[in-house]
């Protein structure tokens, strides 16, 4: 098949794309290889090169999930189900997961190391959107049909909080419960496990010293500003020197081994302080425009009587929402001190490939949906 041919054969699966949500996902992980390369320019070009290896590969990926048909998902969440099950077991596995600062949360794939937890979001989401799907009415009738998805989700978060993971457990659990109250669950079965669930999460703070020493250091940064306290005061410090223009990118002090994870967890600080207030909220507003696109795509397929693309599209943008406000919160000081990656934005590849597979998927039930739309009419 010449180039042509295949032109002509692949255009039409690109046609009636949501062109908004596109750009708009272009454009943040545009501006996070900008503000990534700024941050590690100073001490080393490896990550801006990984990073673009790690595009490279997300966006394969990506093409690979929009072309696989949304039935295709709908029939195999089980599988995927029990795979995000082994990769979390696997990294737990001694001579398997790769230990890092005391936490097992990797997996090593020839040249590439893969973060389990971020692809164990993406499949549950999967698995969750096609049970919705085939059990809506006991979901909402039954105990039964509520508690099942909820161990399921009790296992997950049982094996993210062994390696130890508290916020991806955070996030995964929360994706959950929004999945299942969008559905349409009982309240008083949801009100009942969400109580569990804050209690079963105090408790884990509790029973670690060092959870406990986040919380104060959050609350109280100055009391030990070399401790527990040092990673907010410098992010805070960083936030700061932007005011309202920033010093110019490139131009980060804070980025100079001040702040810890400057390209990861606390890449929005140095794109703060590199690009001040309005480059700080144009970030927000992108990801704000992009939570509200897809949600505006779930209540379509929604509508369109798809209700595995509804639920689909509400994981997703459940999922970017919480780490969002998760990332830019911990950053700001609103929240106390926790790793969790600013999707498309930071630097990681398993973090960059699972959000671009997210988007596809929505892209592709959107398409789906325009599609249907327009043979109807």
């Amino acid at each position: 098949m010449n180039s042509s041919a295949l032109n002509r054969s692949v255009a039409p699966l690109f046609a009636n794309v949501d062109g908004v949500l596109l750009l708009l996902a272009w454009a943040l992980m545009l501006t996070g290889f900008v503000a990534v390369t700024s941050a590690t320019v100073e001490f080393s070009s490896h990550h801006s090169s990984r990073h673009l290896i790690y595009l490279v590969l997300a966006m394969g990926a990506a093409l690979l999930v929009f072309v696989t048909p949304p039935q295709f998902w709908l029939d195999t969440g089980w599988v995927w189900f029990f795979l995000a099950l082994i990769l979390l077991i696997l990294v737990l596995t001694p001579g398997i997961g790769i230990m890092v600062n005391g936490s097992r949360r990797w997996l090593s794939v020839g040249p590439v190391t893969l973060q389990a937890s971020e692809f164990a979001k993406l499949f549950l989401i999967i698995y969750l959107a096609g049970y919705l799907v085939r059990q809506e009415e006991q979901l909402r009738s039954h105990w039964s049909g509520f508690a099942k998805p909820v161990l399921a989700v009790f296992a997950i978060t049982l094996l993210l909080m062994a390696e130890p993971d508290f916020g991806a457990t955070v996030v995964t659990g929360g994706v959950a419960f929004g999945m299942l109250f969008l559905a349409g669950v009982r309240l008083g079965h949801f009100i009942l496990v969400i109580l569990g669930s804050v209690l079963a999460l105090i408790l884990a703070v509790v029973a670690k010293s060092y959870r406990i020493d986040r919380l104060t250091g959050y609350t109280d940064p100055w009391a030990d500003p070399f401790n527990t306290g040092y990673q907010l005061l410098n992010s805070l410090i960083a936030i700061g020197r932007g005011e309202w223009l920033g010093v110019g990118l490139g131009n980060s002090v804070q980025k100079l081994f001040y702040l810890p994870e400057a390209h990861t967890d606390f890449v929005f600080s140095i794109w703060a302080e590199e690009t001040g207030l309005i480059g700080a909220c144009l970030v927000v507003f992108l990801y704000l425009a992009l939570v509200l696109r897809i949600f505006r795509c779930a209540r379509s397929s929604r509508r369109a009587g798809d209700r595995f693309g509804a639920h689909i599209c509400h994981g997703v943008a459940i999922i970017f929402a919480a780490q969002v406000f998760i990332n830019i919160g911990v950053s700001t000081g609103l929240l106390p001190t926790k790793g969790l990656t600013l999707p498309l934005f930071s630097y990681g590849g398993s973090s960059l490939i699972s959000c671009c597979c997210m988007l596809a998927l929505v892209l592709r039930i959107d398409r789906q949906r325009r599609v249907g739309a327009a043979h109807e009419s």
